[in-house]
């Protein structure tokens, strides 16, 4: 299964890895889907982790952060979207469909409303982590 992870999955699946969010990220490392990402989704991971405000409040050290993003990129694939896509109500989020369309993911995870009331867009899923789990 082909899947985009939004940016506050994978935050708070690093911050809190038991539970179903945390989940999604061990069903990642076990190798049950392909992350689909972009450069401009693994920026925004890093710059919210990187967050000193997070990063001493989550005990999160440059070192997780990278373990992150290198298991999103031995695990996933980076596409580079050509399509330009204004459809969510939150500008920020057009990039996970952008991502989504370029990769033609099967679902994209999220637990963000802009994203989840699209659910289908263009053939793709937009799944709440427990609902990818179950599909998985």
């Amino acid at each position: 299964m082909r899947v985009v992870v939004d940016t506050g999955i994978l935050v708070s699946a690093l911050i809190s890895p038991k539970g179903t969010i945390g989940g999604v990220l061990h069903a990642l490392r076990d190798g049950r889907f392909t992350a689909i990402y972009s450069t401009p989704m693994m920026l925004e991971v890093a710059h919210v982790l990187g967050r000193p405000k997070i990063q001493q409040k989550y005990h999160i050290q440059s070192g997780d952060i990278e373990a992150l993003i290198n298991l999103v990129r031995l695990r996933g694939e980076l596409v580079i979207p050509k399509q330009t896509i204004t459809a969510c109500r939150d500008p920020k989020d057009n990039k996970f469909l952008e991502a989504a369309l370029a990769g033609e993911a099967d679902a994209i995870v999220t637990g963000d409303n802009d994203l989840l009331v699209l659910n289908p867009f263009e053939g793709v899923d937009i799944l709440r982590p427990a609902e990818l789990l179950e599909k998985l």
